[in-house]
Formats: C-alpha cells, structure tokens, sequence
C-alpha cells in the first residue's frame, strides 16, 4: 500500500526445465541487476521470457503455451522460481503439459494467474516494443493495459471478463439472434467490466506523466492521452448500435477500441512521426516511470526486463540508465551481445554468459 515500506521485489532463484532452447537451467540471482552475455540466438530472451511468465498473461512473446515447450522432446515446460514478494517470500511454479493450458501454483497451492500479479510486479521492454507508435491501435492497448495492470492486478480480470462477454455478444451478433434480453444481459457485464477498465488506464496514464515530469532530462518526457468513450454511454450506444453490430459481425464500440497517443513533449511531434531513437527513448523514458511510479506507491521497484537495449543507447544515456537502476534499487534483468555493454555498472551487476552448442543454451555466472 502506498507509504507503506516493503522489501525489494527480486526473483531469487529461477529454474527452467524444457524451455525453449533449454533442457534445464537453475540460476540463483543477489537482488542487484543482472546481465546475460552472450550472442545473438543463444537464449537470452528465453531467460527474460520464463521471468514474465511469473507475471498474469502469455509473456513478453504472447506465446502459447505449446509454442514455449522444448522441441523436439515437446514434454511440456516448467519455470519455478523464490521470489521475494510485496509482503513475503514466496516459491512460484507456472507450468504446461503437453497440449494442456498453463498452471500455476503459489507456496505449494493451485492459483490463479491474476494471483501472481498481486505477489509480484514485473515490467518489461522488449524489442518488439520498438514499433509501438507506428503499429495498429491494438498493440498500444496492450502496451497500456500491461501498464495498468502493474498499478491493479484485478485490471487483468476486468479485461477477461469484459473480452468474455463481448465475445458472447458478437456470436448473437453473428448469428443474427434478436432478443433484446440476451444483449442487455451481455452489455450490462460489458459496461461493469468496462467502467473498471477505463478507470485503470486513467490511472495509468496519469500515474505515468506524474512520474516523467519528476525525472531528470536523460530520457525525453512523452504526453501522454488515451482516447476512449465515456463508460456511462455505452451501454446506450451498444443498444443503438446492435443493428449496425449485427452488419458488422462485432461491437465497433468500447475500450477493445481505445488507443493511446503520445507526444514528444519537447519537440511537440507525435510519437508515430518521431526517428527510430526518438521513438526508443520515449519508451525507455515511460518504462522507467512505470518503475518509478511503482516504487512510490509499493515501497519497492517492480522486476524490470531489458531485452537488448542497451545496444540502441549511446554510452551517456545508458550510464543514465544503469544509474537510474541502481537508484531505484530495481532488480533489472538485461541481455546484450558483449559485456561492454554493462561496464558502466562495474560491481553493480550480477553477469552471466550464455552459450548454445548443439541446440542446447547453458548459463554460466561470470566473475566480477
């Protein structure tokens, strides 16, 4: 709770077993950034990937669960980890047998994804992420959602149950069923589910701009607005709306179609039309108020995931990265292609080379 001080949030210890291009890997992590070397395709990313699978949702590649289990063996897959919570420690094991859905399970008992939301806050940029500005509204969403649902975790159930109930309307809608009782059922959960899900990214946004205005000039501050239709009006609209939805096939209106925008605040020049750097710093600049926000309201920094940035960032920008890490006291979990790429934390750092032979990636501590 905010202002309540709490341990760091860190992952201890992580074991993977038949993940992706590992058989089995143990590591034991101190609390202080880590930074996997190694080249590119050894398995890095898939070390970073098990992390985000301790968080509610498919990861930090939406991957499903099949897609993750090692091949050729597809035995299923398993990442078990001690994780040091908002309140306690905790032992945190999320696996898939073959052809079955993801499992988790927390201090020995059967949970719920939404669960490891509320033990753990994790955050990531991976880069993927780099065509955040100049893709469709959809991965925007996504982006805003994973934002929100740091700050409320129950953000995730509100999502599922709002993505449930539209579903169930656009199969009436489909199949062209007319009873006004059906849809006014469905629109009611929509619109509960709805008001929720605006409110988080609100929240969200607001939390975000707060956070970037106290930081300092390294990054550039993004203005940040999120266009989305009044909570209050749109179970009248869907009602209106249901003859023109049934023309459609779906509902053409509702949070699944909001986006978030963004402005270099500097320059004043929209995020879609900014360089290739530009654009990467804006969202360094909104995961580290992410961050920030975070440990203001928790007394603890969330895990970060850094997947090859600091390849993209000048020698001053990520000292200042590294720097606003270490302050934080955020365990960060970062790849790159050689080790001179995290010399500036010099003891800072927990490193570890990754290597691949025959298919197979191994992780080795390096020393300091």
């Amino acid at each position: 709770m905010k202002g309540e001080r709490v341990r760091g949030l860190a992952v201890a210890s992580l074991g993977v077993s038949h993940f992706r291009s590992y058989r089995g890997v143990r590591m034991v992590f101190d609390g202080r950034p880590v930074a996997f070397v190694g080249p590119n395709g050894a398995g890095k990313t898939n070390i970073l990937e098990a992390v985000s699978l301790l968080s509610p949702g498919r990861g930090l590649r939406r991957a499903g669960a099949d897609e993750i289990a090692r091949r050729p063996e597809v035995l299923g897959w398993k990442v078990s980890a001690a994780v040091r919570g908002l309140h306690s420690d905790h032992e945190v094991e999320t696996w898939a047998e073959c052809g079955g859905a993801r499992q988790v399970r927390i201090d020995g008992k059967a949970a719920t994804q939404v669960m490891l939301g509320r033990i753990l806050r994790i955050v990531w940029l991976v880069p993927a992420m780099d065509r955040l500005w100049t893709e469709a509204a959809e991965g925007r969403r996504r982006f805003l959602d994973r934002v929100a649902m740091s700050f409320a975790p129950d953000h995730a159930e509100a999502v599922l149950d709002y993505e449930k109930a539209m579903r169930e309307r656009n199969r009436l809608l489909k199949e062209g069923v007319g009873d006004a009782h059906w849809y006014a059922a469905l629109e009611g959960r929509m619109a509960e589910a709805a008001a929720l899900i605006v409110a988080h990214r609100a929240v969200a946004v607001s939390r975000l701009m707060r956070a970037q205005a106290d930081a300092g000039g390294a990054f550039p501050r993004a203005e940040l607005d999120v266009a989305s239709d009044d909570p209050e009006d749109l179970r009248a609209a869907w009602a209106e709306g249901r003859r023109r939805d049934m023309a459609a096939g779906r509902t053409l209106v509702g949070p699944h179609r909001a986006d978030l925008a963004a402005v270099y605040a500097g320059k004043g020049v929209p995020a879609g039309l900014c360089s290739t750097g530009e654009q990467k710093a804006l969202l360094i600049s909104m995961i580290l108020a992410n961050a920030r926000a975070l440990a203001e309201d928790l007394g603890a920094a969330p895990v970060l995931l850094l997947d090859e940035v600091a390849a993209h960032l000048d020698e001053g920008r990520r000292e200042a990265l590294y720097d606003e890490i270490c302050t934080l006291g955020a365990q960060a979990l970062m790849t790159g292609t050689g080790p001179e790429l995290f010399s500036a934390l010099g003891s800072r750092a927990q490193r570890f080379e990754v290597t691949e032979v025959g298919g197979l990636s191994q992780v080795c501590e390096m020393g300091p």
